[in-house]
């Protein structure tokens, strides 16, 4: 296989699109979906209560393995299939069956349907239903969340899908065609599933947990990047883009995670908010560090700003990904 196919350009483009036009339809099967359904079915049968730490880490290597893995030749065969083993109408079939997969890694418009239904629920005082929202897009617990909470939390879960959402799989995407995009996106499936530091998945989930941050080491710090320069276009201020930076780099490196906080960082310099700080998780308190400085006077209209932030962040990364491949276009 090649490491990158040269005319996947004229597969990204619509998918792109397509993206933006429908999102991810219920109706719709979703490969997530059905990635999600294999690493459950798996789960079940390797997760057993009298396993060892270091059994739990090598079935959960062997899990991390065996997704990731199909998941990448799947994408891989289908690709060629369409490519080489489909003639005439049934090829058409097939490249639309190409887009729609590839438009599948990509979550532009359901990150900005998420973000922007909670926070008209905030405007409109409706407390209740922005956590009941919010709920279905972070893994705090929301029921004592009040309006700047619920604002702060939404700011933080738009900068962190921005990069796993987007920038990312438009960045392995460009790399590595349908294949490597896929196989990214089960890698974010299953740290979403298993990736956690709880007694049951602490060694279960280690592998997947640590291929997700090595994974998403580069395009974090891009999203960083991308979110400072977007935010330098959008209110026409070097200033702006100045405190992003700043604040990515001073900030960058206080969360949990080695890499969600460069692009929430990048967010907060902008906006002039503090995010993270200490929050609930299933009834338990974790201490996070607080990133960036809090000028705002209220975190609504910054909040929403943050919307149109990701909006343009998401056009640029995809800009990036359409120059990036035009130079490896066969003539």
């Amino acid at each position: 296989m090649e490491i990158i196919n040269n005319n996947f350009i004229f597969v990204l483009i619509p998918a792109f699109f397509l993206d933006l036009a429908i999102g991810d339809p219920p109706a719709f099967p979703h490969p997530v979906k059905i990635i999600g359904k294999g690493i459950a079915m798996l789960e079940r049968i390797l997760l057993t209560p009298a396993a060892s730490k270091r059994q739990e880490r090598l079935k959960g290597i062997f899990l991390t393995a065996i997704i990731v893995a199909s998941t990448f030749f799947a994408a891989f065969l289908i690709e060629k299939w369409v490519l080489f083993g489909m003639r005439g109408v049934y090829r058409i079939f097939g490249y639309a069956l190409l887009v729609y997969l590839t438009a599948s890694t990509i979550a532009t418009k359901e990150l900005l349907k998420a973000g922007l239904q909670i926070l008209n629920a905030v405007k409109e005082e409706n407390i209740e239903l922005a956590r009941r929202r919010l709920s279905m897009v972070v893994g705090r617990d929301v029921a004592d969340l009040d309006t700047k909470d619920i604002t702060k939390a939404t700011a933080e879960t738009l900068s962190e899908n921005l990069s796993d959402g987007i920038i990312a799989p438009l960045f392995y995407l460009t790399l590595g065609g349908l294949p490597l995009g896929m196989a990214y996106k089960a890698v974010n499936t299953l740290d979403s599933m298993v990736g956690y530091k709880n007694e049951r998945y602490v060694n279960f989930g280690w592998a997947s947990a640590r291929l997700d941050d090595v994974l998403n080491y580069i395009p974090a710090r891009i999203t960083g990047l991308i979110v400072a320069l977007s935010s330098a276009i959008l209110f026409k201020s070097i200033t702006v883009f100045r405190d992003s930076l700043k604040t990515m780099f001073r900030d960058g490196k206080n969360h949990l995670s080695p890499n969600s906080g460069y692009p929430e960082a990048a967010l907060a310099g902008t906006l002039g908010v503090r995010l993270g700080g200490p929050s609930f998780y299933n009834g338990v308190l974790v201490q996070k560090p607080y990133i960036g400085t809090e000028k705002a006077s209220g975190y609504l209209r910054p909040a929403y700003d943050a919307l149109k932030i990701v909006r343009l962040s998401s056009f640029i990364g995809f800009f990036i990904s359409v120059i990036v491949l035009s130079f490896l276009i066969r003539p």
